[in-house]
């Protein structure tokens, strides 16, 4: 994601703040909801346009609780926990089954600057034209713009959820002029609002982008001071490929030691270190298959 960068925001004691009148408002009518929503989007576009925001782990982090939330759409039970074991832990020539190709496709979804080839890498049971055609249905202002996708994807295939929700929210990017999509609307979206259409739709997603944005913003500044001491603490590492393996950390939402470039031992002490410094956490609460992260 490129943003032009701002000198008063390159500090992180000088992360802007979600304003508190954008956070405590409530708001019933679709104009106040927009006005909030518009609010909180401009200023998680001002946090985002922060150097020290790790970009790549925040959409990561995004596509996970995305793809959490696709997979309760569709009546499965499986938790962002279950997510990252059917990725992470995916032996060569394994499926993953329907949820972890949910998360994969919503992985794939932020990798890349936003376009009509990496869209189709995401969504590969979609033609090419057909997500054209869905893209170009969006018009107006960002948040209508990719209601209107939602809308038209929903409205010819009503179970396309995780296609009109990647290619929703790559409508969003566009408008706003962000290089790469990052995953607001499915978390912030119930089941029921999924079946709205027209100005009811609207409102559920803006709702649920005013909600999605005050979180990503949240987590951006979160990130951003966790990147800063996992990056003060890089110098104490001695081990060969230490430097690859926490660019590594500061890009993907969760990693297996036998993922790092590092020998299984290596890897495993490596990890062992980061985690007494304060630099990533085990995220499964497991004695074997940890998986780490900032």
């Amino acid at each position: 994601m490129t943003f032009t960068r701002h000198a008063h925001i390159d500090n992180l004691d000088t992360l802007p703040r979600m304003p508190a009148w954008v956070t405590s408002a409530r708001a019933e009518t679709l104009e106040d909801v927009a006005f909030l929503s518009g609010a909180a989007l401009s200023h998680l576009h001002l946090v985002l346009a922060s150097p020290n925001v790790p970009h790549a782990l925040l959409r990561e982090r995004l596509a996970l609780r995305a793809a959490e939330a696709c997979v309760a759409f569709s009546g499965q039970l499986e938790r962002g926990a279950d997510l990252r074991d059917a990725v992470h832990l995916l032996r060569p020539g394994d499926l993953p089954g329907p949820a972890g190709e949910t998360y994969f496709a919503w992985r794939r979804a932020v990798e890349r600057p936003v376009s009509i080839k990496a869209l189709d890498r995401a969504l590969p049971t979609l033609e090419p034209s057909q997500i054209a055609v869905w893209l170009d249905a969006g018009q107006g202002a960002p948040v209508s713009r990719a209601a209107r996708v939602l809308e038209a994807v929903l409205t010819e295939v009503p179970r396309a959820e995780v296609p009109g929700l990647v290619l929703a929210d790559a409508a969003l990017a566009h408008s706003l002029g962000w290089d790469h999509l990052l995953p607001l609307l499915a978390a912030g979206l119930k089941r029921a609002d999924l079946r709205k259409r027209g100005e009811d739709l609207r409102l559920a997603c803006h709702r649920a982008l005013l909600a999605s944005a005050i979180e990503a913003a949240r987590l951006s500044t979160d990130f951003a001071r966790r990147a800063a001491h996992l990056n003060a603490v890089a110098p104490k590492l001695r081990a060969k490929g230490a430097g690859d393996a926490v660019e590594m950390f500061l890009s993907r939402d969760a990693v297996a030691p036998s993922a790092l470039p590092l020998p299984d031992r290596a890897a495993r002490r490596l990890c062992d270190r980061l985690l007494d410094l304060g630099a990533v956490r085990e995220l499964t609460g497991r004695d074997t298959f940890r998986l780490y992260g900032v």
